[in-house]
């Protein structure tokens, strides 16, 4: 590759273009005459869809075809949404820039029929379409009376199973809906004393290859700093439980002065048991706080819960 081309491998999915175009077209404006072209695949996360995403395996379901890419000499790049994106990489890539995060929070979108209605508002037995285990444990702990139904595809393909009838709610992430220009849909910010969110969830990042210091010095233009602290504790707080992102883990992080505060949780499928607290530390260190708090959540039975829910949701041979 000459130092004046990039190549960007991306999901085709229709909310990885938005998000690959916005990191092409921030590229181009730092680097005047930097020649860039996209790849743009399915993942194996994006071709099965009739299964639910914990029962296919939960670890690079959207990463390994670009990762492949890279491996090959066939990309330089791969644009990630940070929470698809396993906290172990594969030998010789990296994570190379965490770009400045959206709203990491979870939204409540809701059939026109519960237009006047909250998620605590509700009635017994609405249907509540979610994916995410994470999502799924956290509202059976705090809204038992409601009822879970996996859903898959992209947002726009959710979003019409919710007008057509088949939900009454979705949860979905800010952050995703703001890209795509669905905003408005939003019916409601879920507080993260209900919904802790993703790992990552709000923020894009860049992947590549160890030691390719040309294209890390290109990428590091879109690292956002505080944005990069609070993805980096979350990671290593999920790593540390060996979790993958379809696990009922959920995290959230802010700043206090100098310190970064993070808070986790790990809850059983059914949501009966929720094992939350947070931990706090010099923000310039942020991956001893993740530790730290898996540490903590261990100690106070999260192994045991986890455990058991990957014994309950592994792939079949």
């Amino acid at each position: 590759m000459a130092a004046s081309q990039l190549r960007i491998a991306s999901r085709r999915s229709q909310l990885a273009m938005v998000q690959t175009h916005w990191v092409r077209d921030e590229l181009a404006k730092a680097h005047a005459g930097l020649e860039i072209t996209i790849e743009a695949m399915a993942t194996q996360g994006d071709k099965i869809l009739d299964v639910a995403l914990a029962k296919i395996g939960d670890k690079g379901l959207f990463t390994k075809e670009l990762e492949a890419q890279m491996l090959v000499d066939r990309a330089d790049i791969a644009v990630h949404s940070l929470k698809d994106l396993p906290t172990n990489l594969p030998e010789g890539l990296m994570l190379g820039c965490i770009t400045e995060r959206e709203d990491p929070a979870d939204a409540l979108v809701v059939h026109a029929k519960h237009a006047d209605k909250t998620l605590a508002t509700l009635p017994e037995g609405a249907v509540v379409g979610t994916s995410s285990l994470r999502r799924l444990a956290q509202l059976r702990h705090h809204f038992p009376h409601l009822t879970f139904k996996d859903v898959r595809g992209n947002v726009i393909t959710r979003l019409e199973k919710l007008d057509a009838g088949e939900f009454d709610c979705l949860i979905l992430a800010a952050a995703g809906l703001g890209r795509l220009g669905l905003g408005d849909r939003i019916h409601e910010l879920i507080d993260p004393s209900i919904s802790l969110h993703a790992v990552g969830q709000g923020a894009l990042g860049i992947e590549c290859r160890e030691g390719d210091e040309a294209v890390l010095t290109q990428i590091k233009v879109l690292e956002h700093l505080p944005t990069a602290r609070r993805c980096l504790a979350e990671r290593a707080f999920l790593r540390e439980l060996e979790g993958g992102c379809q696990v009922p883990i959920g995290v959230n992080t802010r700043f206090e002065g100098d310190s970064l505060i993070l808070t986790g949780m790990v809850a059983s499928l059914d949501g009966l048991r929720l094992i939350r607290d947070e931990a706090r530390g010099p923000q310039e260190d942020p991956e001893a706080i993740g530790i730290a708090l898996a540490h903590t959540l261990k100690a106070r039975g999260a192994g045991e819960i986890l455990e058991e829910i990957f014994a309950s949701v592994r792939p079949e041979a």
